[in-house]
């Protein structure tokens, strides 16, 4: 782990041991995990420096919304050192689910949770729906950029999830799968991390992203309407770090790359 990295968790933290510490690099944040602790999180761009504070007060929030799980909380403000915004939360046990299987009734219960939160709420800290991947330029990015490099398929993918009709918004994860949930050994949800593309948007997303644990699964979970959209939106997820790449100007041979991994994703998932 980097030294910069070391200092800025111990600036956050403390007086903590930091010997156990290990690090974990995601698209937009270094994060320094304190086993038992807590975690430190790091933005490692200008965008996510810039969203950082919002999403901290919203995991402050949600909090507060009696959810039957755990939400990481801030253990303290957002405070840059060595000019890099950063925050610790508060530490989640558990693990994620093994892939592929799951009890349709506790996800069916984590949904319900979700839409059970009032959105006036929380609205005025929840992110716009498809943040990851252009936000509300979405349906421009996707089809004047992403369709044109990947061929007709990915058009019919993405046209049919802006056919969708409309249904009233629900908060929405966003990433509502893997080791963003953190599960008991004897198969309890302990709590949800990583808040940051939360949304008052289409609750199928969030049941496509389920999809991790098995599709038979998610189909006991839900509504056949909402199972439709939920693989509706999923055939559109493969396609989106192509999008993030285009619109992070990433260099040819990384678009290149994204290309080849979203038509490999088509092809198993077609």
């Amino acid at each position: 782990m980097e030294s910069s990295l070391l200092d800025i968790a111990e600036t956050l933290l403390p007086g903590i041991s930091l010997d156990a510490a290990r690090h974990e690099q995601g698209g937009f944040h270094d994060v320094v995990l304190v086993p038992g602790v807590a975690a430190v999180r790091v933005a490692r761009t200008g965008r996510a420096a810039r969203e950082l504070p919002r999403r901290t007060a919203l995991l402050d929030r949600l909090a507060a919304q009696d959810l039957p799980f755990q939400v990481p909380v801030p253990l303290g403000p957002v405070t840059e050192v060595n000019g890099r915004a950063a925050v610790a939360v508060s530490w989640l046990d558990g693990q994620a689910h093994p892939k592929g299987s799951g009890d349709p009734a506790a996800l069916r219960a984590v949904l319900d949770a979700l839409a059970g939160v009032d959105l006036a709420k929380v609205d005025d800290l929840l992110g716009v729906p498809h943040t990851y991947a252009g936000g509300e330029r979405w349906a421009e990015i996707m089809l004047e950029r992403v369709v044109p490099l990947l061929g007709g398929q990915a058009g019919e993918r993405v046209r049919a999830a802006l056919d969708l009709p409309a249904v009233p918004p629900g908060l929405v994860h966003g990433d509502l799968a893997g080791h963003n949930m953190h599960w008991s050994a004897d198969g309890r949800l302990i709590g949800i991390l990583d808040w940051d593309f939360a949304q008052a948007y289409d609750p199928a997303v969030d049941v496509a992203c389920l999809a991790w644990h098995g599709w038979d699964t998610v189909r006991a979970a839900v509504d056949e309407e909402t199972y439709r959209r939920a693989r509706v939106w999923f055939m559109t997820f493969g396609l989106e770090q192509l999008a993030v790449a285009l619109l992070e100007e990433a260099p040819e041979e990384v678009v290149a790359g994204q290309v080849e991994r979203a038509r490999q994703w088509m092809e198993r998932t077609g």
